[in-house]
Order: C-alpha cells, then sequence, then structure tokens
C-alpha cells in the first residue's frame, strides 16, 4: 500500500507539471526558464525513463510474490497390458487402471505475506532510487542552467564595455589630436577591444559546451536551439535555510535515506523469513483412480518436507543477519555524509548571500564611484589613462563579482535541494 501511495503522489505531482507546462511554452523557447527545462526534461530524460520502468517492474513482483506457486497436475497409466492379456495401449479406458493426481503446494503459515512484504519495501526502494536519480538530474540542469545565466551576462558585461572602450578611444583620439594625451593611449584603447573581442569569442564557445551538456540532460537534440536563460531564481528567507531546520527534513525526504531505510525493513522481513524455514512446507493432493470408463476410487494426499538441514538453515540466518546489519550500516554511512554535505552547502550558500549583499551594497557603488572620477579625471588632464582603465576594470569585476555570487548561491541552492529531496 506504501508503494501505490507513493506512486500516486509521484502521479500527481507529474499530473501539476504537465498543467503548468503550458504557460511556460507561451513565454518563450526552451531554456528561457528553468521550469521548462525541468519539465522537458521528466518527459525526455532517457535514464530517468529508464528508472521508472526499473521501479514499474519492481512493483508488479508484489503480487506474485505471495501467490501461492500453481497446482500440479499428473497421470499414471497401471497395467498398460491388463494382466497380459492384450496389447499395450495408452488408452485411460483400456488399461489396468488410471490414476490421476492434483497436488498444491503450501507454504508455512506466514511465509507468503513475508515474501509479498519484501517484494512491496524493495518496490520503494525502486521508487526512492526514482525519486533520487531525478533529484541528481535536476540538480544538474539547474547548476548548468545558472552556469549559463552567468555566461549570458559575462557576455552582456563585455559588450557593454567594449561599447565603452570604443567611446574612451574616440575620447583618447580626441586628445591626442589636441596633443594632450599620448598615442599610447588610443593604442591601449584598441588593444583592450581587441582583448575583449576574444573573450566574446571564449564565451560563445564555452556556451555552445554548455548548451549541449542541458540538451543531453533533458533529452533533446543537440541541434535544437535554446533560448537564452532569463532569470535565476529567488534565494529562500535565511530562517528557512537554517541547518537545523534542513535537517529534519533531509532525515524525512532524502531520497537515499529513504531507499536506505526501506531495505532496512526489507532485510528484516527477509530474516524472518529465513527463520520461518524451520518449519515445514506441506502440498495436498487428490487423486481419482479410474477403472475402465469409470472412477472407482478416491485417494487424499499430504506431503511434507522435512528440514533436516540444520547446518544449512544456520548458515542462511546468519546470511540474513549479516545483510540487516550491512544495511543499517549503510544508512549510517548515508546519514552522516548526508549531513555533512548539507552543513557544507548551507554554509557555502550564507557566504554566497553575505558576498552577494556586500558586491551590491559596497562594491559596486565604489567602482562605479571610482570610474567616474576616473573619466573626468582623464577628461580634464588630471588622470592618466591607465588608471582610467584600471577603474574600468574594476567596475566590470564588480558587477562580474556579484553575478558569480548569484551563480554561487543558486549552485548551493541546487544541493540543498538535492539533500533535502524537496523544492525549496
Amino acid at each position: 500500500m506504501a508503494t501505490i501511495r507513493l506512486r500516486r503522489s509521484i502521479g500527481a505531482a507529474l499530473l501539476a507539471l504537465v498543467f503548468t507546462q503550458t504557460s511556460f511554452s507561451q513565454e518563450g523557447r526552451l531554456g528561457a526558464h528553468l521550469e521548462g527545462l525541468l519539465i522537458a526534461a521528466r518527459e525526455g530524460n532517457p535514464e530517468f525513463a529508464s528508472m521508472q520502468f526499473e521501479a514499474d517492474a519492481a512493483a508488479e513482483r508484489v503480487l506474485p510474490a505471495g501467490a501461492l506457486p500453481d497446482p500440479k497436475f499428473s497421470m499414471e497409466l497401471r497395467d498398460l497390458t491388463r494382466m497380459g492379456e492384450r496389447n499395450p495401449t495408452l488408452l485411460p479406458g483400456r488399461v489396468g487402471s488410471t490414476r490421476y493426481l492434483i497436488t498444491q503446494e503450501l507454504p508455512w503459515f506466514g511465509k507468503r505475506g513475508l515474501k509479498r512484504d519484501v517484494a512491496e519495501l524493495q518496490a520503494e526502494a525502486a521508487w526512492g532510487r526514482v525519486s533520487g536519480t531525478w533529484s541528481e538530474l535536476a540538480t544538474r540542469i539547474k547548476t548548468t542552467y545558472a552556469q549559463l545565466y552567468y555566461l549570458d551576462q559575462n557576455e552582456r558585461l563585455t559588450r557593454e564595455i567594449l561599447d565603452l572602450m570604443s567611446r574612451l578611444e574616440k575620447v583618447a583620439q580626441v586628445r591626442y589630436a589636441s596633443g594632450l594625451a599620448a598615442q599610447q593611449d588610443v593604442i591601449r584603447a584598441q588593444l583592450e577591444q581587441t582583448t575583449m573581442r576574444n573573450e566574446l569569442i571564449a564565451l560563445e564557445a564555452e556556451r555552445s559546451q554548455l548548451q549541449a551538456r542541458l540538451k543531453a540532460l533533458v533529452g533533446r537534440p543537440a541541434n535544437e536551439p535554446l533560448a537564452a536563460p532569463e532569470r535565476i531564481r529567488s534565494l529562500p528567507a535565511s530562517e528557512s535555510m537554517r541547518f537545523e531546520v534542513l535537517e529534519q527534513r533531509a532525515r524525512a525526504s532524502n531520497p537515499l535515506l529513504r531507499t536506505e531505510e526501506s531495505q532496512i525493513r526489507a532485510a528484516e522481513k527477509n530474516r524472518e523469513l529465513t527463520y520461518k524455514n524451520r518449519y515445514p512446507d506441506f502440498a495436498v493432493g487428490v487423486s481419482p483412480i479410474q477403472y475402465g470408463k469409470s472412477i472407482r476410487e478416491w485417494e487424499l494426499m499430504v506431503e511434507v518436507t522435512i528440514p533436516l538441514q540444520q547446518d544449512t538453515r544456520r548458515a542462511q540466518e546468519r546470511e540474513a543477519q549479516a545483510m540487516l546489519d550491512a544495511a543499517r550500516s549503510r544508512r549510517e554511512v548515508a546519514t552522516n555524509q548526508v549531513l555533512a554535505d548539507l552543513y557544507e552547502n548551507v554554509a557555502g550558500l550564507e557566504a554566497a548571500r553575505r558576498t552577494l549583499a556586500l558586491t551590491t551594497e559596497s562594491l559596486l557603488p565604489q567602482s562605479e564611484l571610482t570610474y567616474r572620477s576616473a573619466l573626468a579625471g582623464y577628461e580634464s588632464g588630471k588622470v592618466d589613462f591607465a588608471t582610467l582603465l584600471d577603474a574600468q576594470r574594476q567596475i566590470r569585476q564588480a558587477k562580474l563579482n556579484q553575478v558569480k555570487a548569484g551563480v554561487a548561491a543558486q549552485t548551493r541552492l541546487a544541493d540543498i535541494e538535492r539533500i533535502v529531496g524537496e523544492e525549496l
């Protein structure tokens, strides 16, 4: 039943995403928004689809695991020659007698239920692996999208600075023509422009690589165009991102921990099933016996297995206990790693948030003020061109640091959502 509830909740989430797909498709091409990429990945990523098929297959094993074995039918022809009175025959009505036997194997009480429970818990573990696969896939998509956003903003800033350097070149030419500046100022302005054009070529190559990676993640053709990222997500409030709050959510919802918990419960049921092998299984049967053309006798049969191989059973029980201990150890290792990763990413997110605030509120305004002062000083002849270039580089670096801090925060947020197993 737990597997069915889990599958229904996943199906409801998928249905909700499908209903929202239309709104995203109306806003632009694929790639403009993170939500559209996640929807496309749910529908088109082959790795995620294969995990879902495997989980479906595991769910279908539940019913057969608890079912009775198929009954067996056998027929025995006796006295084929009728005490030597006639030639051998295979006709049931012409031999001495024909014995029919129908048998049904019956496992010891409770074995079928335990087998069904083990299969159901393994199906839950399979759906936990589906959730884990999606969390990993969504994290890679979010991270790649944030990197593409950084490249897009970097290119935009580079083009702005390239346009600015073009204007500074004209200023330098005017000053050079008036004898107020050296020709070296014009040449340095032109050199800066050439350097920025080279940077644009490198950014374009890196964008193509990231877009190819992103299209592979969402299961789209390599030659399909992607729209430029328009925005990154808003960061959750700091109060909701405290480690103590996220720790409880991770313990309850992390896909790996849920999978390990299902494996422990399955190992416990399997150990209990192994202990029940100490008791015999049964088989019952009914056998009508035919003489001539009529049934004249009926027989009943009961068959019992004799559990004599106790050494074998004790070894199987020790194996089941060892598998249970191993499952518990794996859960402990996974819990420690999950919480360590969570603490690391929460600290990283907080650092990125503080860096973003410092850059936006202090560094960027100071850099802009420095640049305006240097530009006015250069135009009046009080500042040389090298100082102006340094001021221009500072303001560009400040803007890049602002974008980089925002992208770093997005990367940390994606990792935290992967660890927690939920969107934040």
